[in-house]
């Protein structure tokens, strides 16, 4: 099995819409509010009504639970979907909260599983590749993916 490759996204959200301490954790709604997609088969800018319902955990991560949609710079609407983990670091923690710095690839967990659909024939390959991503979040709040696609 290999990682190649595919696209980068990044994601601006909104203040957290904090719903409170429920019975899995505290969950917070971030709403997409701008983005980018850039790869070598396609790019674009992120779509109105995206956002992600976070799950915050006693352990220190975050269950992600995200949809976003893409306009492809062709015409094309691409959806994503992706769950997730997040490691809540202090240098994560400051960065979701408006904090001057932010993390990198790898300095703590940050693992997603994107799902894309494309009804569009140019992108069809999408509905049939598996994906991986890796994250870090910037000062804004901003998220940032490097995400792969897995080859036999």
């Amino acid at each position: 099995m290999k990682l190649e490759p595919e696209f980068s996204y990044t994601a601006e959200l909104a203040e957290p819409q904090v719903v409170g301490p429920g019975p899995y954790g505290l969950r917070q709604v971030l709403a997409v509010t701008g983005g980018k997609v850039t790869g070598k088969r396609f790019s674009g800018t992120a779509a109105p009504g995206g956002g992600d319902w976070l799950l915050a955990g006693d352990d220190g991560f975050g269950r992600l639970d995200v949809r976003a949609q893409f306009y492809t710079d062709d015409g094309a609407v691409i959806y994503m979907s992706y769950q997730g983990l997040v490691q809540v670091t202090e240098a994560a923690a400051g960065a979701l909260g408006g904090g001057a710095t932010g993390t990198d690839y790898g300095d703590h967990y940050f693992v997603t599983t994107p799902r894309l659909e494309c009804g569009d024939p140019r992108y069809s390959w999408v509905n049939q590749t598996v994906f991986v991503g890796q994250g870090r979040i910037q000062p804004g709040p901003i998220v940032e993916f490097q995400v792969f696609r897995v080859d036999a």
